[in-house]
Parts: structure tokens; C-alpha cells; sequence
């Protein structure tokens, strides 16, 4: 094999020991494909999966490598996605062909132990399968496998980063609650509700499964990294992209979709009127999962997401673990009503305002630095966009005074620059 042109003697033994299981060559070729393709497309990347649907992983890269004529895309796809959008998707795509990026992912995830999972993997969560092309390529796993087997068990609490003692005590009373009842808790480990959630499944020798946005190797927040190391002794930690990916903002709004799919249900305990949180309630209503909010006292703004959710989003309002497992029984016949078989994105948007910017522009400013200045080129290697959109995003972000352009490349200005009326 060389693919990216690496041959089978460098990567095969790096790819048997991420797959912990002895794997022949077509197995190896197959792990090593959807390994790079995690650091070449961005998550939920829709033409990527239908590309990787119907040629196959390795042929997809290698058809990519190569740079294979649109029309044999074309054709492979058989109408799944437009031309327009293969090629749009085929210049977001190559300015992350490198080698030595997939093969240092490879090396990181060896040397933590790291198993990379694929579809039809045992542990593979079938919930996956629901999100159609916008589901993971593959999912790399620090911890339990056994873990993430019961997935199908599971129920997601979510919330507010910035939570009330109210918030916390409620998460920590549901999750405690929930293991006691067999139920493996997803989050997403970040501050506030999440935290708590894993801390109190742990402490009540539960399930959890905590999904990041970035690597399995650099444990995002750094200060969860005690809890997160507990998860990955006694639970799972996973993620979609490759040791040593950055979360980004983009990045956290895409992991949120595998945490709703995942799960049989998802809990919002306690969220504010624009919580990251109701990204998580959008892809579980759009997936038919069945959702819940806590109420809170009327007079919290911290609570004002979880009522509209109740209000608007037709979330069940609930408020012990009792009345959560009543939306996610044991039995594993899971109501999926309303689940679209492609997970299509003008479905899976959360319920958002208006005002929310661009997929586009937040990928772009996650890809830039205040500090320093970044070639046009670099940004399109960050933020997994093709450099024409790039460009275009830039444009407009110099008009309105979010960018600024020097002579060895583009700056982010920060807010507070931009309110000052200049920028640097």
C-alpha cells in the first residue's frame, strides 16, 4: 500500500495496535483510510460520507490522492450529491493531504493506548447510524470498549457550563439516579452540568461515556483532566477526530450530534436562552430522539433555555431520573418517530435565532489567531474549507472589521479591538 505515501512496513503495525485485534491487509488498508480521512474532512462532512458510502473508504482516499476526474466522483455517487458540491468538497479536502499529519495521529494513538473504531466494530454505537452521510467516519476511543457496548442504554445529560447549585444538584440527584437504574450517562465534559454528571455516575460505579471535540490525547477542558482520566479507567472517552485535532467552536456544535445520536434519550437540565446545550437538543429532536427538559424557577435566566425548550421545541418537562427513564425504557424498542434515513442538514439544525453567524465565518475565526498572522492556505488546512471560500469568508470579515489583512497574512481582531474602532 501507499497511500499518502506511506507504505504498509511504516503503518501497518501502528494501525494493528490502534485496532487491538490482528487485522489482514485489506483490514489494515481499510483502518488506515478512514484514520487519514478523520484529519481530512471536518465532522459531518455530508459528501464525504456519501463519497466513503459508495467507494469505500480506501478507494475514496485513494481516488482523492490521486486526484481522480470529477466525473469518476461523479458516477461513483450515483446522484447522491450534486457536482457542484464534490467539488467544492474536493478543494475543501486537499489542503489536508498530508502524510506526516495521519501518521503522527497514528503515533499519538498508540502511545495512549488509543483504539480507533470503525463501523461494524462490536462496539460501534448503532445510534450512529441514524445521522445517514453526516455520520463518523470513525470514533477513537480512550478507555473501555465494554463502555461504550452500552450505549444503547444510554441517556445524555447536558446543560449550562456556567451552572447554579440548583443545576448541579439536579444533575448530580438524575445521573446517580439513572445508574441505579442501568442507564450509561453521555456528556460532553465540559464545566458545569457535564462535569457533574460524569462526576456523580462515577461516584455511583456507573456507565459514562464523555464525547470530546478535539483529540482523546489532549483532554479539553484542562481542568477536567483528573475526572477525565477517571472516565478513562472506569468508563470511555472518545471522539471523532485524531490525536492531536483542536477543538474549535465548530468543532463542539459537530460533537454535539453524536452525543444526541448515541443516546436513547437527551436530558437538558439546565440551560440559558442561547446554551450550547440546545445544539444538542436540536440534533436529538431532528433524530426523533425522545427529549426532556428540568424546569426551573421562572425568575433564573439559567433555566430560560430548558422552558423554552418545554414551550417551543415540545420537550417533556420532567424532574426526577424516574420520569427521565420513562423516556428511554430498557426494552430497546426506542420511539424514532420523525428519524430522517439521511440525516439531512436542513433538518438536523438545532432550534437557534436568526443571528447565529455562519458555518462558514465560525470556522474560518476558529481557524485564525488574534496574535498572528495566518496565510490564506494555512486557514483552509485549519478550517477544512476550500481557500476560495476562504477568501470569500475573509472579505466579508474585513468589511465588517472582524479580519484584518498585513502583509504576512490575516488577523482576527478581537472585540474589544473592534469596539475601540481600530484594529491592530
Amino acid at each position: 500500500m501507499s497511500i499518502l505515501g506511506l507504505k504498509d512496513a511504516e503503518v501497518a503495525p501502528l494501525v494493528r495496535a490502534i485496532a487491538g485485534e490482528e487485522l489482514d491487509t485489506d483490514g489494515v488498508h481499510e483502518r488506515f483510510a478512514r484514520a487519514a480521512w478523520t484529519g481530512i474532512v471536518e465532522p459531518g462532512d455530508r459528501v464525504a460520507g456519501i463519497l466513503i458510502a459508495a467507494m469505500g473508504a480506501t478507494k475514496a482516499l485513494d481516488a482523492i490522492v490521486s486526484r481522480a476526474s470529477l466525473d469518476t466522483l461523479v458516477a461513483a455517487i450515483d446522484g447522491l450529491a450534486t457536482r457542484e458540491d464534490l467539488e467544492q468538497a474536493v478543494e475543501r479536502w486537499l489542503p489536508r493531504l498530508q502524510s506526516r499529519v495521519a501518521l503522527l495521529a497514528l503515533k499519538q494513538a498508540a502511545r495512549y493506548g488509543v483504539r480507533l473504531l470503525i463501523p461494524g466494530d462490536v462496539a460501534w454505537p448503532g445510534g450512529f447510524d441514524d445521522l445517514g452521510p453526516h455520520a463518523p467516519v470513525a470514533l477513537w476511543l480512550r478507555g473501555r470498549e465494554s463502555t461504550l457496548e452500552t450505549a444503547a442504554t444510554s441517556i445524555a445529560l447536558v446543560g449550562a457550563r456556567a451552572a447554579t447549585g440548583y443545576g448541579e444538584h439536579v444533575a448530580m440527584e438524575a445521573s446517580a439516579g439513572l445508574v441505579d437504574r442501568g442507564y450509561t450517562i453521555v456528556s460532553g465534559a465540559a464545566y458545569g452540568i457535564d462535569g457533574m454528571a460524569h462526576r456523580a455516575a462515577l461516584a455511583s460505579s456507573g456507565q459514562t461515556i464523555a464525547v470530546l471535540a478535539g483529540g482523546v490525547d489532549r483532554f479539553y477542558p484542562s481542568g477536567h483532566e483528573a475526572l477525565l482520566t477517571r472516565i478513562v479507567d472506569a468508563g470511555a472517552v472518545v471522539s471523532e477526530l485524531p490525536c492531536g485535532a483542536a477543538p474549535t467552536k465548530w468543532r463542539f456544535l459537530q460533537r454535539n450530534r453524536l452525543i444526541a445520536a448515541m443516546s436513547g434519550a437527551t436530558i437538558v437540565l439546565e440551560a440559558g436562552w442561547r446554551s450550547g446545550s440546545l445544539n444538542t437538543a436540536g440534533h436529538a429532536a431532528a433524530l426523533g430522539r425522545p427529549l426532556g427538559a428540568v424546569p426551573g424557577p421562572v425568575t433564573s435566566a439559567a433555566s430560560a433555555g430548558c422552558h423554552r425548550l418545554i414551550r417551543e421545541f415540545d420537550a417533556v418537562c420532567v424532574t426526577n431520573a424516574d420520569e427521565m427513564a420513562e423516556l428511554a425504557p430498557h426494552s430497546g424498542d426506542r420511539e424514532r418517530a420523525g428519524a430522517t434515513a439521511d440525516g439531512s442538514e436542513s433538518r438536523s439544525q438545532p432550534p437557534v435565532t436568526a443571528s447565529e453567524p455562519s458555518a462558514d465565518s465560525v470556522r474560518v475565526s476558529d481557524a485564525m489567531s488574534t496574535r498572528s498572522a495566518r496565510l490564506v492556505d494555512d486557514i483552509a488546512a485549519r478550517s477544512g474549507l476550500s481557500i476560495a471560500t476562504v477568501q470569500s469568508v475573509l472579505g466579508a470579515m474585513q468589511i465588517d472589521g472582524a479580519a484584518t489583512e498585513r502583509a504576512s497574512g490575516w488577523v482576527k481582531v478581537g472585540i474589544a479591538d473592534r469596539s475601540a474602532g481600530g484594529s491592530k
